[in-house]
């Protein structure tokens, strides 16, 4: 009888635990059986391995075989096992030298010729092995992602065969280079310069983008305001190492991972038809949707209140705790969702409500109906509501170039430094007693706010957002605390739809 000990990963949202692939053979008639909660890909990998093995040109054992993955509780899926599986399988039987395995960790799927193929999710689980202090070998196409794990020797692989031969001391694979971030490239995005007029919603965007606030714009067709959403990440500050791997871990996981764009706000933009399990995550194995795709970056709901109404309030938990858990009869998985939301819509059904050019056909009811499909909860939740207006063709003729993004994004990165120094995160993530601690405004101020209060109706939740809001405001203009000034302006952007 023989046994081999073949280290790998699984996924299980942005972990990747350990799975021991034991190989145990023993005499009697030949079979082949897979064991340890494997699915219908994993169960697959018998007839992958099977013909990998044989073109690689080494003997598949006419024994009695028996794969286990540990632990036998952690569910199985993809075919990520395949190459631990076929190595097990030829140290168990001899014909690869076992001293070397223990050093490795193994992941790639395996075609029936012996090539490697690249699989999702390997930037988990190439952090994972460099904390268990193992290298990995794996699809040369994988090798880039796989190498932001920091203190990782990665062995990039092109089949089965190169992978036996490094084992067995005949060729060594040669480490892709190790500890070397890409640099980070400016990816083109639009330039804010290319919107013309709209001051307002051009402030609004920048308080936006300095305290990571959430964002409503509604307005007319045709007014800019998909035009401004998509110019947002151009104004951001940039991501740090930290946020910039979340981030890359999530894309890692659906397979979108790409190294050009490493150091990008993601920017995501699903459908109004979109279901709550494509926005918020979701699946029979809990897979990652569009708010955690977005981590770290934007999230851009255009036509909002055409999105369904119970897809929508699917958004407020995770606007408040930047985090979603999909739960499942047997499967659970946590995935990130700290992303900056912005959002349009139509004043009216027909669009053309308050536009001086066009005449609405709306009626007071068909109005009211069409601003009732968002909630006052997901409304409270929304720092930042601006109204986009049509624009004077004289403006668009004469106006001239605004400010451009690399130049709005200079007074960005240096409001939110000063939020890091002062508090260690944006304004938009204080929890309430930091709120006190931190944007207290002046006594004229308070007394603003406290008349504001009562008259609009906010509640504590508003009040909180308005003085995070005007804390923003501050840091944009350099000021100790927020004032009357930065009060008044933040308590414009928190006046409802239906006083608009």
């Amino acid at each position: 009888m023989s046994l081999a000990l073949v280290r790998t990963r699984a996924l299980e949202g942005l972990a990747a635990p350990e799975v021991t692939v034991e190989v145990h053979l023993a005499n009697g008639l030949p079979a082949f059986s897979l064991v340890g909660l494997p699915d219908t890909e994993v169960r697959e990998a018998r007839d992958r391995v099977r013909a990998a093995i044989q073109s690689s040109h080494f003997e598949f054992p006419q024994r009695r075989i028996t794969v286990n993955l540990a632990p036998a509780d952690l569910p199985k899926e993809g075919g990520r096992f395949d190459l631990a599986i076929a190595v097990g399988i030829l140290v168990a039987s001899g014909q690869v030298a076992a001293g070397r395995i223990e050093a490795f960790e193994f992941c790639g799927e395996l075609s029936l010729t012996g090539e490697l193929r690249p699989v999702r999710g390997v930037l988990a689980a190439a952090l994972a092995a460099a904390r268990a202090g193992r290298g990995l070998l794996l699809h040369a196409a994988n090798a880039p992602e796989a190498v932001l794990a920091r203190g990782l020797e990665v062995l990039p692989a092109a089949d089965l065969l190169a992978v036996c031969a490094h084992l067995n001391g005949h060729a060594a694979l040669q480490p892709w280079q190790a500890d070397v971030l890409p640099e980070r490239v400016d990816d083109g995005a639009p330039d804010l310069a290319e919107v013309r007029g709209q001051l307002q919603a051009r402030r609004a965007l920048e308080v936006a983008a300095a305290g990571g606030h959430s964002l409503l714009l509604f307005g007319p067709p045709g007014t800019g305001k998909s035009m401004l959403a998509q110019r947002l990440p151009g104004v951001l500050p940039p991501m740090s190492e930290e946020e910039a791997m979340e981030a890359a871990a999530v894309a890692s996981i659906e397979g979108e991972f790409d190294v050009r764009r490493w150091g990008q706000r993601p920017f995501r933009a699903p459908h109004h038809s979109s279901s709550a399990a494509a926005l918020v995550g979701g699946g029979a194995v809990p897979r990652p949707g569009e708010i955690s795709l977005a981590h770290r970056g934007v999230l851009f709901l255009d036509e909002l209140p055409e999105f369904d109404r119970r897809v929508l309030e699917s958004l407020r938990e995770p606007l408040e705790t930047g985090s979603i858990t999909v739960s499942r009869a047997r499967r659970r998985a946590e995935f990130p969702a700290r992303f900056q939301l912005v959002a349009a819509m139509n004043p009216c059904p027909c669009g053309h409500h308050g536009d001086p050019l066009h005449a609405c056909r709306c009626s007071p009811e068909q109005i009211a109906r069409y601003r009732a499909r968002l909630s006052g909860p997901l409304l409270d939740r929304i720092d930042l509501i601006v109204e986009v207006p049509a624009v004077e063709p004289e403006v668009l003729v004469r106006s001239p170039q605004g400010e451009r993004s690399s130049v709005v994004r200079e007074r960005v990165h240096a409001a939110r430094a000063a939020q890091l120094a002062r508090q260690g995160s944006a304004n938009a993530l204080l929890r309430a007693g930091e709120v006190v601690e931190h944007c207290q405004p002046d006594a004229d101020g308070e007394r603003l706010l406290c008349q504001a209060m009562q008259r609009l109706k906010l509640s504590a939740r508003a009040y909180h957002r308005v003085l995070r809001v005007a804390r923003t405001l501050a840091d944009l203009a350099g000021a100790e605390r927020p004032g009357t000034t930065q009060i008044a302006e933040a308590i414009q952007y928190r006046r409802s739809l239906e006083s608009r």
